[in-house]
């Protein structure tokens, strides 16, 4: 049977980031982006990662950064899976030595086949709300009719997701896998354990 994974992003604390893997995550999101609320420095990044077991993904959130801040990062923190979340080019997103998920905000014009074709080496297409000027996290949900049935790359689904919420995004959208950040915090970066094993059991729930 197929089941939708589910991926906690903006860590900022081991306890978070333990929670989520006893709760059932398969994978863990880091934001190095320094604007956002749920900014964490390499360093503590590293720390973390480096008291995680096995088989839990770690992924790191870059917006319009530079190779070479790249490059650093990935040494320091060893991290698995890199998530773009600018204007990054087909281009730029190949060129390191990991796999990549590219996130598509869904603008109003955009041409969601077009545009995940451009990023046919991606591991997956990260489907998330559309605001003017902001990258990411909004809080917001977009209209999920958008989303083809049939689409060439794996879909995330995020924007907006709560545990009040993700069985039926599961069941209308049939994703991949579910990416919340937001949605099972008590604060901006710390999250509400309860609020985290809730969603993930919606999300088991729903499969």
């Amino acid at each position: 049977m197929k089941r939708t994974r589910v991926k906690i992003c903006g860590i900022t604390r081991l306890e978070d980031a333990v929670t989520a893997i006893e709760s059932g995550t398969d994978a863990l999101g880091f934001v190095f982006y320094e604007p956002s609320p749920r900014y964490i420095s390499p360093e503590a990044a590293a720390d973390i990662i480096a008291q995680l077991p096995a088989f839990v993904t770690t992924t790191a959130l870059f917006v319009n950064e530079s190779k070479a801040v790249i490059d650093r990062i990935l040494r320091e923190t060893r991290i698995d899976l890199l998530q773009f979340h600018g204007d990054e080019a087909p281009s730029f997103c190949d060129q390191f030595e990991r796999p990549y998920i590219k996130a598509l905000r869904m603008k109003p014009d955009l041409d969601l086949g077009a545009e995940s074709e451009k990023y046919a080496k991606a591991q997956a297409i990260l489907l998330d709300a559309y605001r003017p000027g902001v990258p990411g996290g909004t809080g917001e949900v977009f209209d999920w009719d958008r989303i083809p049935a049939v689409h060439p790359a794996p879909i995330i689904l995020a924007g907006g997701l709560t545990a009040d919420n993700v069985a039926q995004a599961v069941k209308s959208v049939a994703p991949y896998a579910v990416d919340v950040s937001g949605g099972v915090e008590k604060s901006k970066g710390i999250k509400d354990a309860k609020k985290v094993e809730k969603f993930i059991n919606e999300v088991t729930r729903a499969n």
